[in-house]
């Protein structure tokens, strides 16, 4: 059952490292050294966050990778359980 929706990771990243920190998009980029479109397309909620991003986003922000990861997993999930009705799966039952 799901109880909550989560935010996109790239919703966090911009109002919880970003934005009060004063950072700007290419500051941040140029900080994790990826490019600027490449963080934009996270922070817009149009990308996913890769372990390798979980790694650099713990190293630039002092956070667990972990949880940059398991923010991703929830949202994932709370998106997949959202078609859950469209799978067109079977209960599968020991014979």
């Amino acid at each position: 059952m799901m109880t909550h929706n989560p935010p996109h990771p790239g919703k966090v990243i911009r109002e919880l490292c970003i934005e009060p920190l004063g950072l700007t998009v290419t500051a941040v980029a140029q900080g994790l050294d990826v490019s600027r479109k490449t963080l934009s397309t996270i922070i817009n909620e149009k990308s996913n966050i890769s372990p390798e991003m979980a790694v650099r986003l713990s190293i630039a922000f002092n956070t667990p990778s972990e949880s940059w990861i398991n923010l991703q997993s929830q949202y994932d999930l709370y998106k997949a359980e959202l078609r859950r009705d469209e799978l067109n799966v079977s209960h599968l039952i020991a014979a």
